[in-house]
């Protein structure tokens, strides 16, 4: 008995089982709300509902097959166990997309955007939470700021989502692209919500005998930007760095993997921000 308790505490076994069963509610999202109503959700997966309306191709393999060379870019650059979890995600999900067999819930196609978008989400914040993505625009957005960093990733994500709904607007028509856009919004916001609470960013306070390289990890991996603060511990009276840094919900799990990393002695707070302005945030106005 222990041993199976042992299993289940194991932190790679956590981050598949979130990961499998975040594919499944994920994927479920598909066949009960989005393909029966052709709304496609942004993304890769957006595009393979495109040509599977034009060319009856399977979502799910169309979205794999697309992915599959954004998996050789991007080995390099995120490290083998990262990019192995986001092959096994994208995978699974993909798979799941087309056997899945769940009946289509309604064919209102409002409903269908709104508790499609909330299943989407949840299920990719369970996938996040593992450790993993499911690939696609998030994978191309990060490649292309690496070739091109004075852009925000950010940036490349709305172009891409972007494409897929001008694409969805000439081919699926125009209320079906204003409802992909819907669902675009909703998920996201689901996603920071399960993710870290309801606020839109997060303020971090990490305290660490490796701030140099947590801080160069933070800056490189999340192009976010960090202060030094000086502090002292209090029962050792030795001088320490605070690493301070404000970063997008979605980034939060991802920034534990880098603390785990490079020092898992380390400590960190997190607050949420009531507004946040400046340079890869809102504008100050």
């Amino acid at each position: 008995m222990n041993k199976v308790f042992a299993f289940f505490k194991d932190s790679r076994v956590k981050s598949w089982a979130l990961i499998v069963l975040g594919c499944v509610v994920a994927a479920s999202s598909y066949p009960m709300f989005l393909t029966p109503n052709a709304i496609a959700p942004g993304g890769l997966t957006g595009v393979s509902m495109i040509l599977n309306h034009v060319f009856h191709w399977p979502i799910g393999i169309t979205s794999l097959l697309l992915c599959a060379p954004l998996f050789v870019a991007g080995w390099r650059q995120s490290g083998a166990r990262f990019i192995l979890r986001t092959i096994g995600a994208t995978a699974l999900f993909s798979v799941l997309i087309d056997i899945l067999p769940l009946p289509a819930i309604t064919d209102d196609i409002l409903l269908a955007t709104v508790f499609g978008a909330a299943l989407m989400g949840i299920g990719l914040a369970l996938i996040f939470l593992g450790g993993g993505t499911t690939g696609g625009t998030d994978m191309l957005a990060e490649l292309l700021h690496k070739r091109f960093p004075s852009v925000k990733v950010g940036v490349f994500l709305a172009i891409a989502d972007g494409c897929v709904i001008l694409a969805a607007a000439f081919i699926l028509g125009t209320r079906a692209a204003l409802y992909a856009l819907i669902n675009i919004l909703i998920s996201a916001y689901v996603i920071d919500l399960v993710l870290s609470g309801a606020g839109n960013a997060k303020a971090c306070f990490i305290i660490s005998d490796h701030a140099g390289q947590i801080t160069e990890r933070i800056m490189n991996d999340l192009d976010r930007g960090v202060t030094l603060l000086d502090a002292t511990g209090a029962y050792s009276g030795q001088p320490k760095n605070m690493i301070v840094c404000v970063c997008a919900a979605r980034e939060i799990i991802r920034l534990k993997q880098i603390m785990k990393q490079e020092d898992p002695k380390s400590f960190i707070f997190i607050t949420d921000t009531h507004e946040t302005l400046g340079e890869g945030f809102n504008h100050l106005i």
